[in-house]
């Protein structure tokens, strides 16, 4: 095998006090494909920047091939000396490198070079920063967050392009189907050492799992060795004198070995406030459409949420998701339809743009309002120390600036000052930027336990994948089209990839304000069924029938006896199960009710 191109051994870096990496390894082979995990803080960064030359390390071994090229993605690209994207993608050319390809890859990204780099989105932000680092083509290619304020068509662009590359990748990212897709092996970072698995991130998770549980188990052991040994001290010291001092001096030891072990991060406590009651329909929109700025973004769009509903609402950036769920929940007016709230409706809006956060105000004030200790949790109380604990802040931060904050403890604390609130129409934009791994787990449960209803607008297809029961996609022109359940199966509804035939359709004008209105040419609102109308009225039967098996076979499994006293994992896996399956199947049979009335309609 030829030698790596870049090897870290043994690396250790200690920010004041605390020791954030203690023995640390990173080794990159050409066209390696290596994806770096690890919880919020736990040095996964840092890692990265020493990695590009960037950070120094207190002490470690560093070796670089020479004549070996790096490029190095931050989360947050630094455009303070450039005035156009164009010149800042530019400047991260050398001689040898293609001009001509950066151009290509701004405009693969969406992207023309003229934009201002003072007045750029976070979207934008991060296109031009990945220009600039896939363009020149390197040997290392080290990306920290690369697929954070990309929309689904520039994540799947990225995928296939770093697929394409000869470069050897190292990333970072919380995007489970990306890691997926992308990674060929996994090195773990965990309390300041690194942890290497030959395999893809897909079976990370698994390996890790044994792992702890093999530490805790061992742990367990060295506890009863330590009582056993402390019990004979008490009891049975006699006889030789040498033997009993060695005896002593390896209890000794193993009180050391027990003391300097460091014990896994614990897991965020994540539970929501829940309000009264929603009725059993939580909204009701009728052949809704909506302009802006001269361009239709919604029309003619028809929805019914149930309480209990988790829809998923994606689509590429621009195109309209936050207007959609501004309809849906009724806090825009349309141009034209009817939007119905049920009763009793609490809504609560999570933005991960964390516009809620003042970056001058402390953790334990953001939390508690200010001028007092205690949390209010719905109708209950915690002391602030304590709801901090919950969400992985240490007592210390207490009084640290929401500014300093990193990304993913800025995300933590915008998920703790919002579900304390009392809620049961939950709305979260873009809620997985910044998470590590364990926290998406737990925000997933979190929303499948959650008593009221969830609308969740993600580009996150892992996640979309496990939390909804329907997702919402865009079809161009305005239409949006609900598919029952995950983002997986919309794909597969579709047949197609995702927002391909959007991408190839021209922009809606709206100019002819008819167009934002609803026909009446019938009263389904069309003269015809679409092709896709069609198609879903042939397939739809096949498919509840399918589920309706479905429902069957995990019923069965469930009343299986004592299946909940000999493996309760299993009978919550399948409880779960049976709750996602029953609701796609209630939106199937919704979806082919509504086609059969429109086309017995149609045939009067």
């Amino acid at each position: 095998m030829a030698p790596p191109l870049l090897t870290l051994r043994d690396i250790a870096l200690t920010f004041g006090a605390t020791p954030l990496l203690t023995g640390a390894d990173l080794v990159v082979h050409a066209r390696e494909r290596l994806c770096v995990v690890g919880r919020n803080g736990s040095g996964k960064s840092t890692l990265l920047k020493i990695a590009a030359g960037m950070v120094e390390a207190d002490h470690g071994d560093y070796f670089l091939q020479p004549g070996t090229t790096i490029r190095y993605l931050p989360q947050e690209p630094d455009f303070s000396d450039f005035k156009t994207i164009g010149d800042y993608v530019k400047a991260g050319l050398e001689e040898a490198d293609d001009p001509y390809r950066a151009q290509r890859c701004l405009e693969a990204l969406g992207l023309t070079g003229a934009e201002q780099t003072d007045h750029l989105s976070g979207g934008e932000g991060r296109r031009a920063a990945l220009a600039r680092v896939l363009a020149p083509e390197p040997d290392i290619i080290l990306l920290d967050e690369p697929t954070n304020h990309l929309d689904l068509p520039a994540i799947e662009w990225l995928e296939g392009e770093l697929k394409s590359l000869r470069s050897a990748i190292v990333l970072i990212s919380h995007d489970r189907r990306f890691l997926e897709n992308l990674s060929r092996s996994t090195l773990w970072v965990d309390r300041g050492k690194t942890r290497l698995l030959e395999k893809s991130f897909a079976s990370f998770e698994d390996w890790r799992d044994t792992l702890l549980e093999q530490e805790e188990f061992d742990a367990h052991k060295l506890d009863r060795k330590i009582v056993r040994e402390e019990h004979w001290v008490t009891h049975g010291v006699s006889g030789r004198r040498k033997r009993n001092m060695r005896r002593l001096g390896d209890l000794g030891k193993l009180r050391q070995q027990r003391a300097e072990r460091l014990k896994p991060t614990s897991d965020v406590t994540m539970t929501v406030a829940d309000g009264e009651t929603s009725g059993k329909l939580v909204a009701r929109v009728e052949k809704v459409s909506k302009a802006f700025d001269e361009r239709v973004l919604v029309r003619d769009f028809s929805n019914r949420i149930a309480r209990g509903d988790r829809l998923g609402i994606v689509g590429p950036n621009g195109v309209g998701k936050t207007m959609l769920v501004s309809l849906l929940t009724g806090k825009l007016k349309p141009d034209s339809g009817t939007v119905k709230m049920g009763a009793n409706i609490e809504m609560l809006v999570i933005d991960q743009k964390r516009e809620a956060l003042d970056p001058t105000r402390s953790v334990k004030d953001t939390l508690t309002g200010g001028g007092t200790d205690v949390v209010a949790i719905g109708e209950s109380r915690k002391h602030v120390m304590a709801y901090m604990k919950d969400f992985l802040f240490l007592p210390e931060q207490a009084g640290t600036p929401v500014g300093r904050l990193s990304g993913g403890e800025q995300a933590r604390l915008l998920l703790a000052m919002n579900l304390r609130h009392p809620s049961n129409l939950l709305i979260l934009d873009e809620p997985t930027n910044d998470l590590d791994l364990e926290t998406l787990d737990l925000l997933q449960e979190t929303i499948a336990d959650y008593a009221g209803t969830a609308i969740v607008v993600s580009h996150d297809r892992d996640f979309l994948d496990r939390v909804c029961t329907s997702v919402i996609t865009p079809e161009g022109q305005g239409l949006w089209v609900e598919h029952a359940g995950g983002y997986s199966d919309m794909v597969s509804q579709r047949g197609s990839a995702v927002f391909d035939d959007f991408k190839k359709a021209p922009p809606a004008a709206s100019a002819d304000k008819s167009a934002a209105k609803p026909h009446s040419t019938s009263k389904s609102g069309s003269s015809k069924l679409s092709f896709k109308d069609k198609h879903a009225l042939e397939t739809l039967p096949g498919e509840i029938e399918k589920l309706e098996g479905d429902v069957d076979k995990v019923n069965r499994a469930l009343a299986e006896p004592g299946l909940f006293e000999t493996n309760p994992k299993r009978f919550n896996q399948l409880v779960k199960l049976l709750e996602k399956t029953q609701g796609q199947l209630a939106v199937a049979e919704e979806q082919w009710l509504e086609l059969e009335m429109r086309r017995e309609e149609l045939a009067e």
